[in-house]
């Protein structure tokens, strides 16, 4: 039986958890810029890409957009389920791995925010199968908004302290990190408690990206405008130039692939 990937055993029964997280605060900011994005065109097909418990695919859907959602875990689809009913809205949520959609040409727009499987994959190979399947996923002329940790952070600054200055009680404590110069890969322990109180420690294992290689990789795709910002929790804008002191970064990029 193939070993479960730690980012596979972290959603088992972590839904309720996760959207106490901090960095899930930031939902109605984002959601703001995308509409900007879309320029408020409410026909427009969204794909969420490892959309998680829905918060982004749920606020869309309530200002009207038609949104499916996809992740690969069933437990925080099922709690993205629940909130959508909870509030009437009707969203197609899908349990589906980003590194093989049986999607073609069908959506004006994907979103892929908060690390929604990008850079938590165990190879580069896999994440450009992401952006590989996402593409395919996605019409001519079509927009691509992602986040992804920004490689020029590490260099300049601790990711420890920067994951400890940032922890709440409740949420899940990131230590014992330490950063890869050959692969900007970060390796650490992450402490949480799963949605039954039980507590857990998992060894993860992240990719950070410097914006050269993002644009690389989306112009072998056949993305003619790639844009690269400073991604700020519930403030994605145009206006912030992406800094070393980004944590992350926000790319918007359109394709013209067909």
């Amino acid at each position: 039986m193939k070993k479960k990937q730690w980012y596979e055993s972290l959603f088992e029964n972590y839904a309720q958890k996760y959207d106490s997280e901090n960095f899930t605060h930031g939902t109605i900011g984002e959601c703001d810029f995308i509409e900007k994005e879309l320029h408020f065109d409410k026909s427009v097909k969204i794909l969420d890409v490892g959309c998680g418990t829905g918060r982004h695919a749920i606020e869309l859907t309530k200002r009207g957009y038609n949104v499916t959602g996809i992740d690969l875990s069933e437990a925080q689809l099922k709690r993205a389920r629940e909130k959508a009913e909870a509030e009437n809205l009707s969203v197609d949520f899908q349990c589906r791995d980003a590194r093989n959609l049986p999607f073609d040409s069908e959506f004006d727009v994907a979103i892929m925010l908060c690390e929604g499987g990008f850079s938590l994959m165990e190879t580069d190979e896999m994440d450009f199968e992401i952006l590989k399947n996402v593409t395919k996923s996605l019409k001519q002329e079509a927009k691509f908004i992602f986040t992804a940790p920004n490689g020029l952070f590490p260099l300049y600054h601790s990711v420890d302290e920067f994951h400890a200055s940032s922890v709440e009680e409740g949420n899940s404590i990131c230590r014992n990190n330490s950063f890869d110069l050959m692969t900007f890969r970060e390796q650490s322990r992450v402490d949480f408690e799963d949605d039954s109180g039980n507590k857990h420690t998992l060894e993860c294992n992240e990719r950070y990206y410097v914006p050269s290689e993002i644009t690389w990789l989306l112009k072998s795709l056949g993305y003619k405008t790639i844009d690269i910002f400073g991604a700020r929790l519930g403030e994605f804008s145009r206006e912030h130039t992406l800094t070393t002191k980004d944590y992350e970064l926000l790319v918007i990029a359109v394709n013209s692939k067909h």
